[in-house]
């Protein structure tokens, strides 16, 4: 007898990067089974930037509270789910977490189109000199590739959104790298972070057909801006060493209550291009359909970054010059805002730090909508 995936997913806010209590109502309320997580990306309120240990300490509440609903311990949790924690909930973005579940069910779907899918991968840990290069790229596209499969993708045009959790350098791995008398891509592991995203994002336009791989090289990570996926986000951080891969996109047979569409939004302050992913995709004007769309949405996933060249709309913005705060706290912050005043709501899961993701100052969006 065939089996049916059925997807879903729970925006849960949060008190703090371990505050899992959301969740426990769900699962006691019996609108969630934890042993069907598959996946969550959390915002946490940390700075996102190599010092952010929110990070870590949600991914380790998450591993402490799941270990008992899955009969594993906490170490083994990494290898069940998907973990993908990303940092800073600037401006009006709000803490939370997006919990994805996952099961087979018997009764065939009540639609004949397509429907929300996921599907997960590891790669490899890297050694440092591997970072911020071909053997991330590659590493990733097989973790991509891998992860397609998982979610039951056949075409590489119905993958929508691919999130990616990506390790960085720390001056302890640069001097053991050091001390072996290999070079890494950057001593700087602020830098280190760019350099591990965009090849990681590099690695999804490989998997997906986006990027010509004779163009891939070491030179081109982070100098040739011409190579860059509409459907790669990528987020950095100091809790793993290898790459964690998500896929969401559609498949025929699939039970799931929800879709999922996604466009580029070409700079920071692009409404036009969020407002038309609603309507081709979902057929939802934001003004006309704004109480559908607050009743449907699930949640908006996009990649922000200030533009490297300093101007928006030919407009000079200083984000990339201000010694107090990061630029990618900036961008998270601008782009949070545009798409609240979009979706009319903040739990929005924005990532900063967009190279290869769309083009320069822009990034990739994606709507997870609820089907009425």
């Amino acid at each position: 007898m065939s089996r049916f995936q059925r997807v879903d997913a729970h925006v849960v806010p949060c008190q703090g990067p371990g505050d899992l209590s959301g969740v426990q109502a769900l699962i006691e309320a019996g609108r969630l089974d934890a042993r069907n997580i598959v996946a969550v990306m959390g915002k946490t309120e940390g700075n996102g930037c190599v010092n952010d240990h929110t990070r870590d300490f949600a991914a380790t509440a998450w591993c402490h509270f799941l270990a008992p609903h899955l009969g594993c311990d906490a170490q083994q949790v990494h290898a069940r789910v998907a973990l993908v924690m990303s940092g800073g909930t600037e401006g009006v973005l709000s803490p939370h977490f997006t919990v994805f579940t996952r099961e087979w069910v018997q009764a065939p779907p009540v639609h004949d189109g397509k429907r929300l899918v996921i599907g997960i991968a590891h790669t490899r840990d890297f050694a440092p000199e591997e970072m911020g290069r071909m053997a991330q790229v590659q590493a990733t596209a097989e973790a991509v590739q891998a992860a397609m499969r998982d979610a039951g993708i056949a075409a590489a045009a119905d993958v929508h959104f691919v999130q990616v959790k990506c390790p960085l350098l720390t001056s302890a791995k640069i001097d053991e790298a050091l001390a072996r008398g290999v070079e890494v891509a950057t001593r700087d592991t602020y830098e280190s972070m760019g350099y591990s995203r965009g090849a990681s994002a590099l690695g999804v336009g490989l998997a997906l057909g986006e990027v010509d791989a004779q163009r891939l090289s070491d030179a081109a990570i982070l100098r040739d801006a011409s190579l860059n996926s509409a459907r790669a986000s990528v987020s950095a951080g100091i809790e793993l060493e290898g790459n964690v891969v998500i896929v969401l996109g559609e498949a025929p047979g699939s039970a799931s209550p929800l879709r999922i569409g996604h466009a580029v939004m070409q700079d920071a302050v692009d409404t036009a291009g969020v407002c038309e992913l609603l309507q081709t995709h979902f057929g939802l004007d934001p003004r006309r359909d704004a109480a559908v769309i607050a009743a449907r949405l699930v949640n908006l996933l996009a990649k922000a970054e200030a533009s490297p060249d300093g101007r928006v709309r030919g407009a000079r913005h200083t984000m990339l010059n201000d010694s107090d705060i990061n630029a990618t706290r900036h961008a998270r912050a601008a782009v949070g805002a545009v798409l609240a005043s979009v979706a009319g709501r903040t739990a929005l899961y924005v990532s900063g730090g967009a190279e290869h993701q769309g083009p320069p100052g822009g990034g990739p969006v994606a709507a997870l909508m609820r089907v009425a």
